[in-house]
C-alpha cells in the first residue's frame, strides 16, 4: 500500500493532467457516437410516412379549393336569384299599394279642391217645400259623381272614405255616409289634377246642378283649391257578398252588375288603379281587410241635375 502511494506521488503532475484529459475526451466521444445512431435510424424510417402525409394533405388542399370554388358560384347564383326576388316583391308591394289606394284602404295627400255644400239661407216660397233648400244626399251624390269625373282620385265626405261600396243615404235630418251620421255643412275633399276644379266648373252635369240648386234654392256652394288636401283611409269594413275578382291575374277584379244595384252606392273612380304619376301618394299604414278586392266601383256616369228634394 506504501509502494502504491509511493508511485502516484511519483508520477509527474502533467501525465495526470493529459490522463484526465483524455478520459473525459473518450467519454464524450462515446456520447456523441451513441447520440448518433438514433437519429440516422429515425430519418431512415420515418421519412416514407411523412412524405405521404405531406402528399394526402395536399390531395385534401386541393379538393377543398375546388370545392370552395364550387360553393363561391352557387353564392353568386343564389344572390342574383335574391336580386331578382327582391325586384318582384318590391313590384308586388307596389301594386298592392295601388290597389289598397284605388280601395280606400290608405290615406292619401295631395293636391286638389275642397267644395263646401251648405243648406240655403233663402225665405222658403209660396208653393215650394222646406226640403228643397235643405242639402240632401242626392246632392252629394251628384258632386261626388261630378268630381270622378272631373279626374278625382279620392273623395272623402266630412272625413269618410268614398269608396266603391260607400252609400250615400238621407236618414232623417242627417246624411248616412259609409255608417257615419253626417250633418251640414258637408265638406267634399277631392284629390286629383291641379286643375281639378277648373274641370269641375266647366262640367255641363256640375253646371246643371248649380242651377237646379243653388240658383233656385239658394243651396250655398264654397270652393277653395288647395295644394295639400289630406283624405283619409276608410275606417270600416269590406264584406262583398255579390262582387268576386275575376280569375284571370292580369286583369284587374271588377264588380258584377248585381253589386252596383244592390245599394245606391256612389259611383267610383273612372279607372280602378290610380296612374303611377298620380299627384296623391300613401301616407298612413293600411288598415288590413278581409278581402282586398274591394275594388267593385262602377265606372262613373254623367248624371243629370238633381232634382228638387222631397
Amino acid at each position: 500500500m506504501t509502494t502504491l502511494a509511493e508511485r502516484v506521488r511519483r508520477i509527474p503532475s502533467w501525465q495526470v493532467t493529459l490522463g484526465f484529459a483524455l478520459l473525459t475526451l473518450g467519454f464524450l466521444v462515446t456520447a456523441q457516437l451513441r447520440s448518433e445512431a438514433p437519429r440516422v435510424r429515425y430519418t431512415s424510417q420515418e421519412r416514407p410516412p411523412l412524405v405521404e402525409t405531406a402528399q394526402g394533405l395536399r390531395a385534401q388542399q386541393a379538393q377543398l379549393t375546388s370545392r370552395l370554388k364550387e360553393l363561391r358560384s352557387q353564392i353568386q347564383g343564389m344572390e342574383a336569384r335574391t336580386q331578382g326576388n327582391a325586384a318582384l316583391v318590391e313590384q308586388l308591394n307596389t301594386d298592392l299599394d295601388e290597389a289598397r289606394s284605388a280601395a280606400g284602404l290608405i290615406s292619401l295627400q295631395g293636391t286638389g279642391a275642397v267644395i263646401q255644400i251648405s243648406d240655403s239661407t233663402d225665405t222658403v216660397q209660396p208653393g215650394t217645400n222646406d226640403t228643397d233648400y235643405l242639402v240632401s244626399a242626392s246632392d252629394i251624390r251628384v258632386l261626388v259623381e261630378e268630381l270622378w269625373l272631373a279626374g278625382a282620385e279620392a273623395i272623402a265626405v266630412n272625413g269618410e272614405r268614398v269608396t266603391g261600396s260607400t252609400a250615400i243615404l238621407d236618414i232623417g235630418g242627417s246624411v248616412l255616409v259609409n255608417s257615419a251620421y253626417l250633418a251640414p255643412p258637408y265638406q267634399v275633399a277631392a284629390i286629383g289634377p291641379d286643375d281639378l276644379y277648373d274641370r269641375l266648373s266647366r262640367a255641363p252635369g256640375f253646371r246643371d246642378f248649380v242651377r237646379a240648386r243653388a240658383e233656385a234654392f239658394g243651396i250655398r256652394l264654397a270652393y277653395a283649391v288647395l295644394p295639400d288636401v289630406t283624405v283619409p283611409a276608410y275606417a270600416g269594413t269590406i264584406n262583398l257578398r255579390y262582387a268576386k275578382p275575376e280569375p284571370s291575374p292580369t286583369v284587374a277584379p271588377s264588380a258584377s252588375p248585381s253589386a252596383s244595384q244592390a245599394t245606391p252606392a256612389v259611383s267610383g273612380p273612372p279607372s280602378a288603379v290610380p296612374s303611377r304619376t298620380a299627384t296623391a301618394r300613401p301616407r298612413a299604414t293600411p288598415r288590413p281587410s278581409p278581402r282586398p278586392a274591394a275594388t267593385a266601383r262602377p265606372r262613373a256616369t254623367a248624371s243629370p241635375a238633381a232634382s228638387p228634394g222631397p
